[in-house]
């Protein structure tokens, strides 16, 4: 009886990922299919040269180079304000957080986990009206925003991904370090976060693809249809997510369509990119703490 279980298991378990494995190409191959034919240099410049856009001697409002440039620069910021508190967060759970207060945290920010990103955006959009009330036409929606507000979205998934990946390193390597002498700090920083950075570097590389993906967020942040290159953090800016949504709910004709689609597999493909360079510096560092 025991065995049929675990066959039937092992069954269920093969057969859900290839239903998985499936969906995924399966969206790809549609993906290619409706939006292939768009991807052109037209796609990404308009009818500015390409040189031209690239040097910013002339902006681009036809074309997705902006909204590339907007995505990119939303999920850098996003990601350097969210990393340091998340990861110190952890840590601080993992390490230094004792007694009744960690239920209390743990339980916040399984809480915080779970708000919609809608309503985060709505508390960001709120933020700005209430700042403009003390100094107005001085605080407007705009890019530092939508970052800030992203970083709260993701903010517990990489604390509770920390200190996940600290608590369950094993005792004995947890121990070894101030057994020859080492501080807390010395045995944190050299030997249980290097221990568990494939875990944390996980972490991070979902974190960044929530803030690659969302729209509700920005839309109530500072994200418009054309703005154009961004120039600075105080002002508005394009994005990919967003175009995908502006074109599917408003286009004109089955090219507008089809570049939507086209978007969609840039999105995709920055994604997969960004995923790439997370790995590639995960296994530089691996090697770095392994031979240094």
């Amino acid at each position: 009886m025991r065995k049929l279980v675990e066959t039937c298991i092992t069954a269920f378990s093969w057969i859900a990922l290839f239903l998985l494995i499936a969906a995924l190409f399966t969206l790809i191959a549609y993906l290619v299919q409706k939006g292939a034919s768009s991807i052109e240099l037209g796609l990404f410049f308009g009818d500015t040269s390409p040189l031209d856009a690239l040097m910013l001697k002339r902006q681009v409002f036809d074309g997705l180079f902006p909204a590339i440039a907007g995505t990119l620069f939303l999920i850098i910021g996003s990601m350097l304000i969210a990393i340091p508190i998340g990861v110190a967060g952890g840590v601080y759970l993992a390490e230094y957080c004792r007694g009744k207060m960690k239920p209390l945290f743990n339980l916040t920010f399984d809480i915080l986990a779970g708000v919609p990103s809608i309503v985060v955006g709505l508390a960001g959009l709120l933020l700005t009206i209430v700042l403009n009330r003390h100094f107005p036409g001085q605080i407007a929606p705009c890019l530092l925003l939508s970052c800030c507000c992203l970083a709260l979205l993701v903010l517990p998934y990489l604390i509770r991904t920390t200190q996940t990946a600290l608590e369950s390193i094993d005792p004995l390597i947890r121990k070894t370090a101030p057994a020859l002498g080492a501080s807390r700090l010395q045995n944190i920083t050299q030997v249980l976060l290097p221990h568990s950075i494939n875990d944390i570097v996980s972490g991070i590389i979902l974190a960044t693809g929530r803030c690659a993906e969302d729209t509700a967020v920005i839309m109530l942040t500072g994200v418009v249809a054309t703005a154009g290159f961004p120039r600075s953090l105080f002002g508005q800016y394009e994005a990919l997510p967003f175009y995908i949504y502006y074109i599917s709910s408003q286009y004109t004709g089955p090219d507008e369509l089809a570049q939507g689609f086209g978007a969609a597999i840039i999105l995709l493909l920055l994604c997969i990119g960004l995923l790439a360079l997370a790995l590639w510096i995960q296994r530089r560092f691996t090697s770095f703490l392994l031979f240094r």
